[in-house]
């Protein structure tokens, strides 16, 4: 997709969004399953896979509980060999196990090791697996008595007998639930949004599912495990977590315009499933290999593969989403690492490799089940989610520092664990912020941050509200710090996330215009929504929480506009009123002394009042005020005073445009030159004012002068009247002052740098 063909496709989605009926806070990651009849045998297909699912767990159950076992509590002793502990005698060091009338198998503490996968020798290995193997088929005979040959020289007869529910163990159900819940999760996922993309996502969820059912399998207490699931652990698993890692390589070159292109993108991404066909020739015909190295080695090696290409992409083209990929990936690589050297460093110590083996795979296939069922959800930055992954993350690298611990430097269990446990928590506590912000990619604007900026786009708003759309685009900027800010032309009702966090559509109003809105919707055009693009200089995703804020901010602006318009019309009826009450009360009032003087110069002087009067009361009544007509009437006024007065005026006029005024702008300017030229006439005793108004861009100037008996303006004592004019243009944002004009006369300049109408 182009750079020209995003905002229209972020626009179709934002406007499918608005015709939806789910809310505007919902993540958009797994679709929407209930968006019509088009979708609907996508639910049937979901409670189909459902169904099947959950009879597969309780099948698996059910086969597992009709095979035959040894029953009892048996455990590893000194040097590697196999004790039954029973209840009511002493403990018996078994060496061999066999069927009356038939050579014994010898046996030993490896019938206890049961994951293949995670043993590191080979040797060991083979032997475990012909233990196990041998063991499974005397069970399988039939049900009846097996006899166990001891140390101290007495055969001891035991009955076998299938397992039962109850002898599944208590670890078998909660592994299997996990392994459906990541099934299911799958299937939702491709169900929803079947691309190609979340097909890799959905190959790592069903690895890890098979995994987890391995480990349900071989957990089970007692000795007689099926043979099957043991002898294809090693290959089914090593296949399983290949396919795992090169899915992740895969997701991780995957390039934003779809899919893995050129050679830097590609070829490590392919090489990771061509592995697959190697690794099943390494278990076929490779015979002496070190097949746990090479599992463990090659995991790791297209980890790293993966997370180089995605930082270098990063450098290239930051992206938020590739930038979580990357902490979540780096925190995955750690943790194998770590659990790798723990299974490795224990080879060594003889009789804890089998504990610290079967520590560190639980450990680690726990962890990355956690890690893909919640990285989808991260984005909602929920607090028990974040919480949940912390945890978790924390749990790991306790129980892998435990393993490593012990295996270093063969401390006893109880003092490996506090040593772990504190230096845990001592992480926890110190890094808990850091960790959060850094690895998930999130972080906590402060209300007095944002508080600032709404209250100064507020205040800004209400003196200009035609820039509406350049404030909320500016405002947005300040609170999540996005790459880009686009304008599209269709807006969902409320703000949305599209791309799992990546942008944040926000419309620029909501509901339907009202007048409060009407001055802000003029300068919209066809622009209404804001899309935002990579929060945090592309550093984060955006999140549920920043949705919901973008919609409280244009809420309040909003408001603000609504509050400005309710006071302005306030203002204007009350405006109203007055200039009724002056013109029905004392303009009758003037107009009768005017028939009533005695003179002629006393009805003049009424006349000129009843003038200034009529010029006062429309003024206070009108809305708005043209330039071009307010500056006629200044004209008018002025030279009608300064005729009377027998002096005479230069008028000069110079703007850009002719703009309308605001009432404050215009009676501010009305009464300052009233009241400057009052001063020049019965202050100064001039005979000739000269006036210049100019209006330029944004700035006013405003220039009077005299050639009156005005001296040392600077040691004058400011009065009502040049306190008033102090007053007023420090109302538009402007500055006055005075000075000696020479040769005579007094000069007061006004400067108003944003003399912008608010309208």
């Amino acid at each position: 997709m182009t750079a020209q063909q995003w905002p229209q496709a972020v626009a179709d989605r934002a406007e499918t969004g608005r015709r939806g009926t789910a809310p505007a806070s919902a993540a958009p990651e797994l679709g929407e399953l209930d968006a019509g009849p088009a979708f609907r045998w996508r639910r049937q297909a979901l409670v189909v896979l459902a169904v099947l699912g959950c009879l597969a767990v309780f099948g698996l159950a059910r086969w597992l509980a009709g095979t035959p076992q040894l029953g009892g509590h048996w455990a590893a002793g000194p040097g590697g060999t196999l004790v039954l502990q029973q209840p009511a005698g002493p403990a018996m060091t078994v060496v061999a196990i066999g069927l009356p009338q038939q050579a014994p198998l010898a046996v030993d503490a490896l019938l206890l090791h049961r994951w293949p996968r995670w043993q590191v020798d080979d040797g060991l290995r083979q032997r475990q697996l012909q233990q196990h193997a041998a063991l499974a088929q005397m069970l399988a005979a039939g049900p009846g008595t097996l006899v166990l040959h001891t140390v101290e020289g007495t055969p001891l007869e035991v009955a076998s007998a299938p397992r039962g529910y109850r002898g599944l163990g208590w670890m078998f159900w909660p592994f299997a639930a996990l392994a459906l819940l990541l099934y299911l999760f799958a299937a939702v996922l491709v169900l929803s949004r079947p691309q190609p993309r979340n097909v890799l996502f959905v190959v790592m969820a069903l690895c890890q599912a098979g995994n987890l059912v391995f480990i349900a399998l071989e957990s089970a207490p007692g000795l007689g495990l099926p043979a099957g699931p043991l002898l294809s652990d090693l290959p089914v698993r090593g296949a399983l977590d290949l396919a795992t890692a090169a899915a992740a390589a895969h997701a991780f070159a995957w390039r934003p315009g779809g899919r893995a292109r050129g050679l830097a993108g590609g070829a490590p991404a392919w090489l990771g499933w061509l592995l697959l066909p190697a690794w099943a020739g390494a278990v076929q015909w490779g015979a002496g290999l070190p097949l746990w190295w090479l599992a463990q080695g090659a995991c790791l090696a297209l980890g790293a593969a993966a997370l180089a290409m995605a930082h270098r992409r990063q450098r290239q083209q930051p992206d938020a989403r590739t930038l979580a990929l990357c902490r979540l990936g780096t925190a995955a690589m750690v943790t194998l690492a770590l659990v790798t050297l723990a299974v490795a460093l224990a080879a060594n110590s003889g009789d804890a490799a089998p504990a610290v083996a079967a520590a560190a795979s639980i450990t680690w296939y726990l962890f990355l089940a956690s890690l893909l069922l919640l990285t989808p959800f991260l984005v909602r930055r929920r607090q028990w989610l974040r919480e949940f992954a912390l945890l978790a993350g924390v749990s790991t690298v306790v129980t892998s520092l435990d393993l490593l611990f012990a295996a270093l430097f063969s401390l006893s269990a109880f003092t490996s664990l506090a040593m772990a446990v504190f230096i845990g928590l001592g992480l926890y506590a110190a890094a808990r912020q850091w960790v959060l912000q850094h690895l998930i990619g999130t972080s906590v604007l402060s209300t007095e941050r944002t508080f600032d900026h709404l209250y100064r786009a507020a205040r800004e708003l209400q003196a200009h509200p035609r820039r509406y759309p350049q404030l909320l685009a500016r405002l947005m900027r300040e609170l999540f710090e996005p790459l880009e800010v686009l304008a599209v032309d269709r807006v969902p009702v409320r703000a949305r996330l599209l791309g799992g966090g990546a942008a944040l559509v926000v419309p620029l109003r909501h509901g339907p215009e009202d007048a409060s809105t009407a001055a802000a919707g003029q300068a919209l055009g066809s622009s209404r929504a804001l899309v935002l693009r990579h929060a945090g200089r592309g550093q984060r995703l955006f999140t549920v929480e920043d949705a919901r804020l973008a919609d409280r901010v244009v809420d309040q602006l909003r408001r603000a506009v609504a509050y400005d318009a309710a006071v302005e019309r306030g203002r204007f009826e009350e405006r109203q009123r007055i200039a009724q009450d002056l013109h029905d009360d004392i303009g009758a009032r003037l107009l009768t002394l005017m028939y009533q003087a005695q003179t002629r110069e006393m009805e003049d002087y009424i006349r000129h009042t009843l003038q200034d009067l009529k010029t006062l009361t429309r003024g206070l009544a009108a809305a708005e005020h043209r330039l071009s007509h307010a500056a006629a009437e200044w004209k008018a006024d002025l030279t009608q005073r300064l005729s009377a007065a027998r002096a005479t005026l230069d008028w000069q006029l110079h703007c850009d445009e002719d703009r309308p005024l605001t009432v404050v702008q215009w009676s501010g300017l009305t009464r300052v030159l009233r009241e400057l030229v009052s001063n020049a006439l019965f202050h100064g005793h001039a005979s000739h004012v000269e006036v210049q108004l100019r209006l330029e861009g944004p700035a006013l100037h405003l220039r009077v002068a005299d050639d009156g008996q005005g001296l040392a303006p600077e040691t004058w004592a400011h009065g009502l009247g040049m306190g008033g004019v102090r007053k007023r243009v420090k109302l538009m944002g402007g500055e006055v002052a005075w000075a000696e004009n020479r040769p005579r006369g007094i000069v007061c300049t006004v400067h108003v740098p944003d003399f912008a109408v608010a309208s």
